[in-house]
């Protein structure tokens, strides 16, 4: 098989700035891969029903759409009342930083957007969407850096699992997860990707086998409770995932199911990496314990698609992220260094 160099890896952009249009666009990812649509936002209010409705999705995509999302909204207050944009913006803040509740990347872009407002004089368009456009770029800079530093952790060839979606199509580009597969690939020590399919939402079917088949990586799609039997069977030796929050001492909040894939690779001997930047880091969360999950529509579990596959009568429970315990977890990976058998200590000495 080809092995493209890591920089050729890197074909799948889910977030685009139209600045001649003075506008977002956004890969629309609930229609993939059936179609490949682009999603064009014009302001703070629609910015937060694209994340919201799951537009785009992914802990580090979201706190950059919503970085953007803060710029078009100062935008648009600046325009209508220069004098009061301050205050005015504050109710776009709150509803872009409640759109999503689980993934710290958004609360964080938004509280460090808020932060630049205070100190700008006149028109605050250009600073803001500059600094959004920064923060992409970082965010690109960053998943390159946490893929070859994962990479390195895996010494012979091998095939790797992953649940949901932690590629390109989460991030600004490249990915965390699968920013750590693109750079295995690239490096010949790859044999083939297992990706859980991830219900309700299929993201690991519609999404990470998606890009994995864009750019030639090999993938094999199995059903969320195979994970354990491919990991007894000795399919894979680690398994490789993002994350949407992770707490100080090293808890990690990611797609529902993860915390089952981490107890069994524990038991059968497969190691497990999380993949993540340090903005995912929340350093005033100090256990798993105080993360919120969300919970979403129980219809999203009651139906495939438009039709009803549950039995009439049967309700749902549909939390969409769990918390894997510290001590299940092998490595986290980000862009400031490697963490291995993470706690509050070790944790902490990435920000010093």
């Amino acid at each position: 098989m080809n092995h493209r160099p890591a920089e050729f890896l890197d074909g799948v952009r889910p977030i685009a700035w139209d600045a001649q249009a003075g506008r977002l666009r956004l890969l629309d990812q609930r229609l993939l891969p059936a179609r490949v649509e682009w999603l064009a936002v014009g302001d703070c209010a629609a910015t937060a029903d694209a994340i919201r409705d799951m537009v785009v999705r992914g802990a580090p995509a979201i706190g950059i759409t919503a970085a953007y999302g803060v710029a078009l909204a100062a935008r648009d207050r600046y325009r209508a009342n220069a004098g009061t944009w301050r205050e005015a913006i504050e109710d776009d803040l709150s509803r872009l930083a409640a759109a999503r509740p689980t993934a710290v990347n958004l609360v964080w872009a938004v509280a460090h957007m808020r932060g630049l407002c205070a100190g700008i004089d006149g028109d605050p368009f250009p600073l803001l969407v500059a600094e959004a456009e920064r923060l992409h770029a970082a965010d690109i800079a960053a998943n390159r850096r946490m893929g070859a530093l994962g990479a390195e952790l895996i010494e012979s060839r091998c095939a790797v699992l992953t649940h949901c979606n932690a590629g390109a199509l989460a991030t600004g580009g490249y990915g965390t997860a699968l920013g750590v597969v693109r750079s295995l690939w690239s490096a010949g020590r790859l044999e083939r990707v297992y990706a859980d399919e991830t219900r309700p939402w299929l993201q690991g079917a519609r999404l990470t086998a998606w890009e994995l088949v864009e750019e030639g990586i090999p993938v094999s799609l199995i059903a969320d409770g195979a994970a354990g039997w491919a990991m007894r069977s000795g399919k894979v030796e680690w398994v490789i995932v993002g994350a949407d929050r992770i707490a100080a001492n090293g808890d990690v909040a990611n797609k529902i199911g993860t915390c089952a894939v981490a107890a069994c690779a524990r038991r059968f001997g497969v190691r497990f990496m999380v993949a993540a930047p340090t903005s995912t880091i929340d350093r005033d969360c100090p256990t798993g314990e105080a993360i919120p999950i969300e919970n979403r529509n129980p219809e999203e579990l009651l139906r495939f698609g438009t039709t009803r596959t549950a039995a009439p009568g049967a309700e749902a429970w549909n939390p969409v992220f769990d918390v894997t315990p510290a001590d299940l977890v092998d490595a986290i990976v980000t862009e400031r260094g490697v963490v291995r058998a993470p706690d509050t200590a070790c944790i902490g000495r990435l920000f010093t």
